[in-house]
């Protein structure tokens, strides 16, 4: 009964956006049934090691004026290339991929290749700074959702892309990396930069749950962790449509929101999301015994990957996975838009980015993942999409933005409320802010609720755990292995009657304030990256 009323209530909101269409303002810019390649004559493509389309879908992108670029991971053998691109000039094509920056850095189905040469493994996010430079983040991890080869050590190169040569490596030292580290996510730190190496970078470990801090200017690094970068088992199994998968994934949501300071994040397995502030995350290694200063922002209606926040009004723009929707929320006034929804085009949105050309557009990865994941792809179908949504402007005046380099229309709007922990804002006592799509509170309890405003701490999972049905004990996966020969525990929905979690009472945990001097990086931290003339 609660899903057929959840079922009505998303309905009944979609069907209130403007024009009446579920999918309004999402415009497909490529498209592919499977993915193909522009591969040289002496390519072995004919070899399922080398090449199995079936095996290739994308999980980031990155997008300048004339080309995209997309990031292809070996999470199954037979992905040729993974950093590609195509041209962007042409909509709703399916363009060959150009592998990139060319076939040589492919080690495939190699063997005479060193981790020390300029080559890729496995790239599962791409971002572009302000010097038109793209960091290409190598997991060096093969075939993960197979026999998780560790090919080569996790690295980042930078990519010039007025000349597409690379100009610095990054290798990160070994006392920050773990057992089964899985770099999958990054963003870029801008905000106080002085010249284009002055960044810094927030990177998710995966597997081995946790945020890599690189300080790009002193060339050091250190990680932290935190029980909310942790996957929840109660929300190990999606919902997409009629298919349901098990994956334990810790973090790997990312976004950045540079105005405010405010790193977003959220584990796959979850249906929260979490934000720890810039200033905390550069304070360097926290002292034994520390906790990190993370906040729960709030609980989303399913679970979900990818995580923006609009350069208008710093909305928080996510996409759960069981609705096939992506929609928005405001932290400053708790109120929240459904931007797109699509049952077919919006399946398993992995990443949504910005752009510096279109600052008020948002491009989206959407693919047919869980089909890649169940083998039971239909290669007779647009299995990988990429998608471009324009923002709802928001009336204000124009200031402007130290990443971007020029104005943007942005409003006056209080606080972050949700992080007034922080005691970094002030926030005024009335703002006028017009919202696009519905402003019904019926959308906030269905997609997203947050408790910096009052709301319930709970929100209705995407299915309900069953005591058989489903489980199937006889295939190894990460969740059916916390529950081998034991009874399924109490729904997530029966415990929260009688049992806070943990990680929900991050919303008032007292003030933490940001060390006034760093912590002195150990000299085994420190390591040295290559710059290429």
């Amino acid at each position: 009964m609660q899903r057929i009323l959840l079922a009505t209530v998303l309905c009944w909101l979609l069907c209130q956006l403007p024009g009446g269409a579920q999918s309004s303002g999402l415009q497909v810019m490529k498209q592919w049934k499977l993915l193909r390649y522009n591969f040289p004559k002496q390519m072995r493509a004919g070899d399922t090691n080398f090449y199995n389309p079936e095996n290739v879908l994308i999980t980031g992108l990155a997008v300048t004026p004339d080309r995209i670029f997309v990031a292809t991971p070996k999470l199954f053998s037979g992905v040729p290339s993974t950093v590609s691109w195509v041209p962007k000039d042409k909509i709703g094509d399916s363009p060959t991929l150009q592998a990139f920056p060319d076939w040589s850095f492919s080690n495939t189905a190699r063997t005479n290749f060193n981790c020390s040469d300029l080559i890729l493994t496995s790239v599962y996010r791409l971002r572009i700074d302000s010097c038109n430079r793209l960091w290409m983040l190598d997991a060096g991890i093969s075939r993960s959702l197979e026999d998780y080869e560790s090919t080569c050590p996790p690295k980042i190169l930078v990519v010039d892309l007025n000349t597409d040569r690379v100009v610095r490596r990054i290798d990160f030292p070994p006392e920050v990396l773990r057992g089964e580290t899985l770099f999958t996510n990054m963003v870029i730190d801008e905000t106080t930069a002085t010249s284009c190496d002055d960044v810094f970078i927030y990177i998710t470990d995966t597997v081995e749950p946790g945020i890599i801090v690189y300080d790009s200017g002193k060339d050091v690094t250190w990680r932290v962790s935190h029980p909310a970068m942790y996957p929840d088992p109660d929300f190990a199994q999606s919902e997409i449509l009629n298919d349901r998968f098990v994956l334990m994934d810790g973090v790997v949501g990312l976004t950045f929101d540079e105005k405010k300071g405010i790193v977003y994040f959220q584990p796959l397995a979850t249906d929260r999301v979490f934000s720890v502030h810039k200033d905390v995350l550069r304070s360097g290694p926290l002292p034994n015994g520390q906790m990190l200063d993370v906040k729960l922002v709030g609980k989303k209606s399913s679970q979900g990957i990818g995580l923006a926040v609009s350069p208008y009004d710093s909305s928080l723009i996510f996409s759960p996975l069981t609705e096939t929707a992506i929609a928005s929320w405001n932290p400053a006034t708790n109120q929240q838009a459904v931007l797109a929804q699509d049952v077919d085009r919006l399946q398993f949105v992995a990443d949504l980015t910005t752009t510096r050309a279109e600052p008020g557009v948002i491009y989206a990865i959407s693919s047919k993942f869980h089909r890649f994941f169940l083998k039971n792809l239909n290669p007779n179908e647009y299995n990988n999409r990429i998608l471009r949504i324009e923002l709802p402007q928001v009336k204000g005046k124009t200031v402007k933005s130290p990443l971007l380099g020029h104005s943007l229309p942005l409003p006056t709007a209080p606080a972050h409320n949700s992080l007034l922990h922080y005691s970094l804002y002030n926030a005024p006592a009335h703002t006028n802010i017009h919202v696009h799509s519905q402003a019904n509170t019926n959308a906030l309890q269905t997609y997203f609720t947050s408790p910096a405003f009052g709301t319930p701490l709970t929100t209705k999972t995407p299915y309900k755990f069953e005591n058989t049905g489903f489980v199937n004990y006889g295939l190894r996966n990460p969740f059916t292995a916390l529950n081998q020969g034991e009874a399924f525990p109490p729904s997530k929905a029966t415990r929260d009657n009688y049992q806070r979690s943990y990680l929900d009472t991050l919303v008032s945990s007292p003030v933490t304030t940001p060390a006034a001097a760093p912590t002195p990086y150990p000299q085994s931290l420190r390591h040295s990256g290559f710059y290429y003339p």
